[in-house]
Parts: structure tokens; sequence; C-alpha cells
């Protein structure tokens, strides 16, 4: 094997995504999948269905033999600390978590915020998005003595405040400086932490926000007013991140790289007058 196929090999990698359903952890996942990783994916039973998710994967892909699903609640400690040991029995002790829960539900003026909707939208970005499965892994990992890696999934929002999204914007933030924080308390014992910044990617959740007219094309203000803010000119796909998910997960490419969150953002975070 070339020098070049060494670095992005991860045949001896076992990679667990939670929220696994989701479109981008999709990308994510076919993305590790190509690179001879076994993955399993994380995601709650309702509104969330794994098994579609692994039916689907296995026929983008054709790994059959590498795909699993767990079904888990990642805000609740106990129900983490079960689905590691089921996955470890399922695929072997998981080498990186990626972070992927997550999400934002409305838009809206600070003034009229819904107290109880913001704590709810930080719980799922911050407690069950990062906290309690890092906990569970990195405490895993240090008693196994296993040199591993974490993924999470931050946003624009952790740079730049987003209009009409406060909670959501405040959880990315945070999702950046405990990337930060883990990494340096984790380094020594050979636990890397990252972070991916998705620009701006059409999804279900944002797709009435940016798009007016499906059949057209036609953006809606906002949407426009991203595209305006983009130097690349357009939104993100899916697989503009399979290849920043594929260095950060292996160790010989990312091996020194730690406490680092890249933009996949088109320039976004470039913007100037």
């Amino acid at each position: 094997m070339s020098n070049r196929n060494e670095l992005f090999d991860l045949s001896s990698d076992r990679v667990i995504i939670t929220g696994g359903a989701g479109v981008i952890a999709t990308a994510m996942a076919e993305a590790l999948l190509d690179a001879g990783a076994r993955v399993c994916i994380w995601g709650r039973g309702t509104g969330h269905p794994v098994q579609e998710a692994v039916d689907a994967l296995v026929a983008t892909t054709g790994a059959e033999d590498r795909v699993f699903g767990v079904t888990v609640d990642t805000g609740a400690e106990e129900s983490v600390s079960a689905a590691l040991q089921e996955s470890v029995a399922l695929m072997g002790a998981p080498t990186v978590l990626i972070n992927g829960v997550g999400g934002n539900r409305g838009k809206f003026p600070f003034h009229q915020t819904d107290v109880s909707l913001f704590e709810e939208i930080l719980v799922m970005n911050v407690m069950a998005g990062l906290v309690i499965p890092t906990k569970v892994f990195a405490a895993y990992w240090i008693e196994q003595k296993m040199e591993a890696s974490i993924i999470n999934l931050a946003s624009m929002a952790s740079y730049i405040p987003l209009s009409g999204v406060a909670a959501y914007g405040a959880a990315k933030a945070a999702v950046m400086n405990l990337t930060l924080g883990n990494a340096r308390e984790f380094a020594p014992h050979g636990i890397r932490v990252n972070g991916i910044a998705p620009g701006f990617f059409v999804g279900n959740q944002n797709r009435a926000l940016l798009i007016k007219d499906e059949a057209t094309g036609e953006l809606t203000d906002r949407g426009q007013m991203i595209i305006d803010h983009t130097p690349a000119g357009r939104f993100g796909a899916v697989e503009d991140l399979k290849g920043t998910t594929v260095y950060l997960a292996s160790r010989s490419a990312s091996g020194f790289v730690t406490g680092v969150t890249i933009p996949v953002d088109g320039g976004y975070l470039t913007h100037n007058v």
C-alpha cells in the first residue's frame, strides 16, 4: 500500500456516529465506510429510523458486514453506557466518536424567546449532542488505555450569531468551546478532539427558510443573503464534508491535530467589505 493510501486507510477503525440517521451523518458514514472503517449508527427509536439508515448505507456502499445500528437516547447517561457496550459486542471497541446529535427548532426574535424551548435546544445540542457521549466514551478509552478521536459538529453559529436562532447559536458556541477544553484535557491520554463546522447546507430543518420555490430554485431573502455572503456562491453539498471527516478520523493523516474546528463553508467566514 502506498503512503498516499495509508494516510486515509481506516480499515482498523471502528466509528460510532450519534444522530446517525441524519443527512450529514449519513454522508460522513459513507466516507468512513469507503475508507474501510466499521461504522455503528446511533439514533433514537422515534423519528430516527436506525435500521433504515443502516439499510440505506448498505445499499450505497455495499459494506453489509461493516455497518451496524443501535437505538439510544444520548441525553441519558445510562442509555449511552449500555449502547456503548452493545456497540463493542457488535463490532469491537470504538476508536472514533462523531457527536452528530443536534439541531434547531423555530426562529424567533430574542425578546419573544420561549424559555423552555431555549433550554430544550441547549440540552439537545450540548448535553445529548456532546457532553454525555463524550464523558462516557472518554472514561471508557482512558480505562482501556486506548488512543481515539472525537469529532464534534459545530456550526457557522459557533463563530457568528445568526438572527432568530439564539439558543442554537449559544449551544454551538459551547460545542466549539468544549472541543478546545476537551482536547487539552484528553491529549495526555492519546485522545484527540476536533470539530467540523459546516456552512449552509440545505436540509429538512432549514429548507423552508432558504428556498422559496423548489421548482425554479428561487431563494428566500435569508437564503439569498447567505449566498451573497458565501464567496463560493452556493450552498454546501453533504459530499463536501467527506474529506474532512476522513482526515480527522485518521491517526495517520491528523494524529498531531487536536483542538481545532475546521469550517467547511465555501468561505462564508471570510466575508469582508
